[in-house]
Order: C-alpha cells, then sequence, then structure tokens
C-alpha cells in the first residue's frame, strides 16, 4: 500500500513497521483492548475464548508485557461466564411506533 506524502512526490509505504517494538505495542494494545471490550459487552464463551487466545498470543510475542497480560486475567478471573445465562440478544421491532 503506498501514499503519498505532502512533504515529498514520493510515494512512500504506509503499512505497519514490524520492526518498531512501539508501534507493535500499540497495535498489540488496540487489538487486545478490542477483544476486551468486545467481551465485557457481549459476555459470551466465544468472545472469551477470543480474548484469551489473543493476549496469550500476544504475551508470547512479546508485544504486551506480564502486567497488561495480568490486567486482562485479572478482568476475566472476575468475570466468569460460567455462572451467568446467555444475553438473549434478539430484539422484535413488532407493535414498536417508529
Amino acid at each position: 500500500m503506498e501514499a503519498t506524502h505532502q512533504s515529498s512526490s514520493d510515494l512512500k509505504a504506509n503499512t505497519l513497521n514490524n520492526s518498531d517494538p512501539h508501534a507493535r505495542h500499540l497495535m498489540a494494545i488496540r487489538i487486545v483492548g478490542t477483544a476486551l471490550f468486545d467481551y465485557r459487552v457481549r459476555k459470551t464463551e466465544a468472545a472469551r475464548i477470543r480474548l484469551e487466545c489473543l493476549t496469550t498470543f500476544a504475551k508470547e510475542l512479546g508485544d504486551i508485557d506480564a502486567a497488561e497480560f495480568a490486567v486482562v486475567a485479572q478482568l476475566l478471573a472476575g468475570n466468569s461466564t460460567a455462572d451467568r445465562p446467555p444475553i438473549d440478544r434478539t430484539y422484535s421491532l413488532e407493535g414498536i411506533a417508529l
């Protein structure tokens, strides 16, 4: 993917630079954070598994540190979906005046 920049008419790549650890860390935080948000909203087992897998993978790659991993683990430990019935998210517009 290429983009032109105002400072130059040369085309430059605008993809993630894998050699920049700061950029990788921010991307990992974004991905894990999105999965965490999805889990907290949906509270499904599938969302929980996705969050666990992404967090573990990011830690194994060194993109998040132990403290960040521990925050997610703590949130998961306090919010087990096994004790809660699944949330029915089907809504009907029948009978609703718009």
